[in-house]
């Protein structure tokens, strides 16, 4: 694999699909340890299944907010208002109430029912997407062509973001979620992303469509400051396509080294649904749940966390806990792997899964049945990971067939 010079931070690294076997020694040993996140901060990791459902679920001792004073080192200086503005509709941010408040809010624009309705327009994307990698011919960045396109396009039409925007939006999140650019970089470019949406809030205001913004507005536009409306687009256009996209291009590789597993997805229809869930298990794109900070002073495996800590929840090993599930380190599409924790816990579990479901569920088989003889264009050991991001996927992935 090409790796970058310096090791990213242990919650972060990987070996190709694998957790660093760091993660499984915590895991297996203390299950909770003092680590150095990525702005040289010490946080305590949690790396047990059953202990990562506590903090995510438990928000009266592990809280999403943020302490008074707190300042992420490197961070520009900023005022009081300043950062209630960059956090306000920041759904990850917020505990409840003021979190369900929100989310009630947003909740009708991803059930069920309102995502059944967007099928027909997946598999619309999905096709016209093969159809262009198809006629531009093989060799191709299935990344470039396929993985980000199709969940960036779903995400802006769903929100109302013109997707002729989406060369900009997308190299500024995936520079924001960059752990190795500097801090002050990453609030400058959270800053144009910000003055970006507002327009759009802006717009939608005047204008009300269809979409997500447009079914806020006009339901709760009075409930709503225009930071709020901001806060909350900003999260959705960056979650709608970054993990989707990872997922995507990360579990085409990844099937691709299983072939037998890939021809399930691609001939069974029955296989896809147990597919994608082992896939989310097993590749845990999400290194980490948002960091929480306890209140109060609390044990987890016997480890006692002082009260004004910061905690990280170590997905990958929780999702690879043998506790939780046999074999966890082998991709079985056929466990299915029920209770994983891809999509988070508690009441911050991801609000679009369904979305993230069913886009995945149509895009590989689509994929695997256009092109039956897909394969690597290139050597497994020089597909380049992404291993500073907050969200783990692939740069690029050269295919043919």
């Amino acid at each position: 694999m090409t790796q970058a010079a310096e090791l990213p931070p242990v919650h972060m690294r990987r070996n190709a699909f694998d957790p660093t076997a760091e993660l499984g020694e915590i895991r297996e040993t203390t299950g909770v340890r003092t680590v150095v996140n990525a702005f040289g901060m010490n946080v305590y990791l949690v790396t047990r299944h059953d202990d990562i459902k506590v903090v995510l679920s438990d928000y009266e001792h592990f809280s999403n907010g943020r302490p008074p004073g707190f300042v992420m080192p490197g961070a520009p200086p900023m005022t009081d208002e300043e950062l209630a503005a960059a956090r306000a509709g920041n759904l990850l941010g917020l505990d409840p109430p003021e979190h369900q408040r929100l989310r009630r809010m947003l909740t009708p624009a991803f059930n069920f029912r309102r995502i059944k309705q967007l099928e027909p327009r997946i598999v619309a994307i999905v096709g016209e997407h093969l159809d262009t990698m198809e006629n531009a011919g093989a060799p191709a960045d299935l990344v470039e062509a396929f993985a980000l396109p199709i969940p960036s396009l779903v995400i802006c039409e769903l929100l109302g973001v013109p997707y002729e925007d989406r060369a900009d939006f997308q190299a500024r999140t995936a520079r924001q979620l960059d752990m190795s650019i500097p801090i002050p970089e990453r609030f400058e470019l959270q800053r144009q992303g910000r003055a970006y949406m507002l327009s759009l809030v802006s717009r939608a205001r005047s204008h009300p469509g269809d979409d997500v913004l447009g079914m806020l507005i006009r339901e709760h536009g009075d409930e709503l400051t225009d930071d709020e409306l901001v806060g909350i687009a900003s999260l959705l256009l960056l979650a709608g396509h970054e993990t989707t996209s990872n997922m995507l291009g990360l579990g085409t590789l990844a099937l691709l080294r299983h072939p037998d597993q890939l021809a399930a997805v691609r001939d069974d229809p029955d296989a896809v649904g147990p597919a994608v869930e082992e896939l989310l298990r097993w590749l845990s794109i999400v290194h980490t749940g948002i960091p929480r900070f306890t209140t109060a002073d609390v044990e987890l495996s016997g480890v006692r966390i002082p009260a004004g800590e910061l905690v990280f929840v170590s997905l990958p090993a929780g999702n690879r806990d043998p506790e939780f599930t046999s074999s966890p380190d082998v991709l079985d599409i056929h466990r299915g792997a029920p209770g994983h924790l891809a999509f988070g816990h508690g009441v911050h579990h991801c609000l679009g899964a369904s979305l993230a479901r069913m886009e995945m569920r149509i895009a590989w088989p689509a994929l695997f049945r256009r092109f039956p003889n897909l394969a690597l264009a290139e050597e497994f050991a020089d597909v380049e990971f992404r291993s500073f991001h907050f969200i783990y996927g692939l740069r690029s992935l050269a295919v043919t067939w």
